[in-house]
Formats: C-alpha cells, sequence, structure tokens
C-alpha cells in the first residue's frame, strides 16, 4: 500500500482513538494530581449585651471565584496516590511493622480500601480468565463434534449467556442463590444447614461472583475456538488418525497448538474484561463482602460529594494495572509474530 493511501485508511481511526482513549486518558492523569478546593470559612464576631460569640460561615463568593480561576482544583502532586484510600505507603508500613507474619499483615492490607479492592479484582481475573478459556474450548470441542443438524440449535442454547444483558443475569442468578431460591435450598441441604446463607457468606459470595463471570463470559472464548475449529486442517488430524492417535492426542497435539494464537486473543480480552469486573457486584448486591477497582471508582463519583480526583487516581492505578497483566501475553505475541 502506498503510503498516501495507507495515512487515509488509517486517519479516520486514528483520530477517533485520539478523541475517544488518548484523550480522556490525559485528562484523567492531570486530574488526578489536583484536588479539590476547600471552601473559603469566614469567622464572624457577635457582641452582645451578654458577650461575644464567634460564628463560622461560607463565602460563597468566595469560594466561587477561587474555583473559577482554577478550576482543576488545587495542585496535589502525588498525594493523592499515597493516601488511604489508594496506596496508602504510611498505613502500609505501619502494617508491616506491626504485623506478626504474612497472614496478619494480609489481613492488615485488607482493611485498606484501594487493596482489598485490588485484592478482589485479582483473585477475580486469575481464576475467571483460565476457566473462562478451558470451559469455551471444551463447549468449542463438544458442539464440533455434535451432528450437524443439531448443531444450529446446540450453538444457540451456549449462546444464551452472553446475549443476556449482564446485568439481567447476573440478578437470575442472585435470585437463584438466595435463600428461597432453588440453588440457595440447594447448598443448604447439600450442608445440611438450614441457616446457610450466600449473601452472608463472603467466601460463597466471591465463588458466586466468578460463577457468573464464567457463565457469562465462556460463550465468547466458545465462539472463537468454534471458528478456529474449523479451520483446523483435515488431512493433518486423519494422518494423526491413520498413525493410530488417540481422540485426545489429536486435540493436543494438533487442534491446541493450531489454536494458541485464538488462546492468547481471549486471554488478551478476558483479561481485561475481567479486571474491570463492576456489574456482578452491583447486581449482586455484594460490596459488603467484594469491591473491584471499578466499583471503588463508582463509589467516589457517586453520592453527594464527587471525590473526581479520587476516582480519576484509582483509574490511571487501574489502567497501570492492565497493563501490568497484559504486559506477559503481548511480549509472547510480539515474539511469536517474530518468529
Amino acid at each position: 500500500m502506498k503510503h498516501s493511501s495507507f495515512f487515509w485508511f488509517v486517519l479516520p481511526s486514528t483520530v477517533l482513538m485520539l478523541l475517544f482513549i488518548a484523550m480522556p486518558i490525559v485528562s484523567v492523569v492531570t486530574q488526578s494530581f489536583y484536588t479539590a478546593h476547600e471552601q473559603v470559612i469566614l469567622e464572624v464576631e457577635n457582641c452582645g449585651p451578654f458577650g461575644c460569640t464567634q460564628e463560622t460561615s461560607v463565602d460563597q463568593e468566595a469560594t466561587a471565584a477561587l474555583r473559577e480561576a482554577e478550576p482543576l482544583g488545587k495542585f496535589a502532586g502525588f498525594d493523592i496516590y499515597t493516601d488511604r484510600n489508594h496506596l496508602a505507603f504510611g498505613e502500609v508500613a505501619a502494617a508491616w511493622v506491626k504485623s506478626d507474619g504474612l497472614p496478619d499483615f494480609g489481613s492488615s492490607l485488607m482493611n485498606l480500601p484501594f487493596y482489598k479492592a485490588l485484592g478482589f479484582t485479582l483473585t477475580y481475573t486469575a481464576i475467571v480468565t483460565p476457566l473462562t478459556i478451558v470451559l469455551g474450548f471444551i463447549v468449542a470441542i463438544a458442539v464440533n463434534a455434535v451432528a450437524k443438524s443439531l448443531r444450529g440449535p446446540t450453538i444457540f442454547f451456549s449462546l444464551l449467556p452472553m446475549i443476556v444483558t449482564p446485568l439481567v443475569g447476573s440478578l437470575i442468578l442472585f435470585w437463584m442463590v438466595d435463600a428461597r431460591g432453588i440453588l440457595g435450598t440447594g447448598l443448604q441441604w447439600l450442608a445440611d444447614d438450614p441457616n446457610l446463607s450466600v449473601k452472608a457468606s463472603t467466601g460463597l459470595m466471591w465463588i458466586m461472583l466468578m460463577v457468573y463471570g464464567v457463565w457469562h463470559a465462556a460463550p465468547f472464548a466458545f465462539v472463537v475456538f468454534y471458528a478456529g475449529l474449523q479451520t483446523v486442517n483435515t488431512d493433518t488430524l486423519e494422518s494423526a488418525m491413520v498413525d493410530g492417535a488417540t481422540r485426545w492426542e489429536r486435540i493436543r497435539y494438533v487442534v491446541v497448538p493450531h489454536l494458541m494464537p485464538l488462546v492468547t486473543f481471549v486471554a488478551l480480552i478476558q483479561l481485561m474484561d475481567n479486571f474491570r469486573v463492576f456489574e456482578p457486584i452491583i447486581s449482586f448486591q455484594a460490596s459488603a463482602h467484594a469491591t473491584s477497582l471499578s466499583y471503588a471508582i463508582f463509589n467516589d463519583l457517586g453520592g453527594e460529594t464527587r471525590l473526581l480526583s479520587s476516582a480519576a487516581a484509582t483509574s490511571v492505578l487501574t489502567i497501570i494495572g492492565i497493563g501490568i497483566l497484559l504486559s506477559p501475553v503481548l511480549v509472547r505475541t510480539w515474539r511469536d509474530f517474530n518468529r
């Protein structure tokens, strides 16, 4: 492709990426270094027959003028990143000194908002991502082995979890795990505990959130792997069968190597999606048991006092976290490309 043709070909996408990706990131990074101005307080002394009293009031005009002069707020540097709601260097150092061991230190970290959200986010991502890939691959292999006359309906039902709106799907599972729901009642029967409640247990709530994450994301992996299975060289498979390879050996030595680029692609998408888990926490009303980085941003932006600087700092840390998680996969992809 000529240079001029290539320029006009990539220009629309480049402009859109600058407008809707690069500029918002720059804006968020800039906002994270500023904090809101404090209100200007006036102290007035009123004297009367019974003595003098001090009264305080907010100078609305002076506060408005200050905010108009400096709309971004007061420059705080990295103070927002190091406060208790984020990296909390001071609190982490104090917890390390006072802790009796790593378990005690980890427990102290989980009492800090950012590390509590980070702990659940990393656990969710580390468990849901590989399970989604494995389950999606198994379903793709199973559907590919079904008779052609039944593949259409089978594919449709396999895609239902992805078709259902995430909020609706998580609400359905939330009602099912209720003490009066079918799953909640079944768990009570299995545990022989009529008072067992998924909603009251942090461990069970984490498990249910991850179960929902795998259930909702597995159809995406299934579609990708099923499409990849249609491109497997049949001559290679037939040669393996002639050589006496079992079904498992054909999958292991022929199918899996052929689908490895797709595994990398699915892993990239799932890492990004799972690291910003949000909808299940809202639908399951699980904020008392599990909070993610995305939920922390939502919490900062909600309510009467919108903590824009705090939300911006958490967003920047989330972007850095996603970059760190994706770096091994991207390095592997780059090496494969060069090879």
